[in-house]
């Protein structure tokens, strides 16, 4: 019987990743946080350093498994997933995908899928038209890029779901205030 959590957040650019798993690495005692970016690769050997780097990533997560250490994972495997389904890789990572959940639903966690989305799909703008970046048109593409992550990101959501029970898919909605989502969260996970 898993005594720990694992908790994975995903999400587009601009969806709040980085606040939400900074308040679950704060609020949850015993947690450590991991921020991943995968590979930059996007040619077919980029399909391998993935395949390496996150079979590497589950052995870990074995051994962490049922030792009171609760884990928050800023994007994992299903980035890449999301990645390749929207063409942004020369491959697919299909195959790859499925085994590592297959693995990943298996571990001896209490296992959280988090996909963050913005109900009103135009705060993407907003929220990626930031100081260090110098002109609006970028921020426009990018959340037009943020927009179709989305949508993928909440269908991998309920493919989840309904093949793994055992694995809680939470789908929250970050453009309302910050605190009703950190309670919502706190309600959903339990802590």
């Amino acid at each position: 019987m898993a005594n720990s959590k694992l908790i994975v957040v995903e999400g587009p650019q601009g969806a709040g990743k980085t606040t939400i798993t900074d308040y679950l690495r704060y609020s949850i005692p015993y947690t450590n946080l991991y921020r991943l970016c995968g590979t930059a690769d996007s040619s077919p050997t980029g399909k391998k350093k993935a395949e390496i780097m996150y079979r590497d990533l589950l052995e870990y997560l074995k051994k962490l498994g049922n030792q009171s250490i609760n884990l928050v994972f800023d994007r994992t495997f299903f980035t890449e997933e999301n990645y390749c389904r929207l063409k942004y890789k020369e491959y697919s990572f299909t195959d790859i995908y499925n085994e590592l959940l297959e693995q990943f639903s298996k571990l001896d966690f209490e296992i959280y899928y988090i996909t963050l989305y913005l109900k009103d799909e135009n705060l993407y703008s907003v929220r990626l038209n930031r100081k260090d970046k110098a002109v609006t048109k970028y921020a426009e593409f990018e959340a037009k890029k943020s927009i179709m992550q989305q949508k993928v990101y909440l269908e991998m959501s309920d493919e989840i779901e309904n093949k793994y029970p055992n694995i809680h898919c939470l789908k929250i909605e970050n453009s309302k205030d910050l605190e009703l989502t950190k309670q919502e969260l706190k309600d959903k996970i339990g802590f």
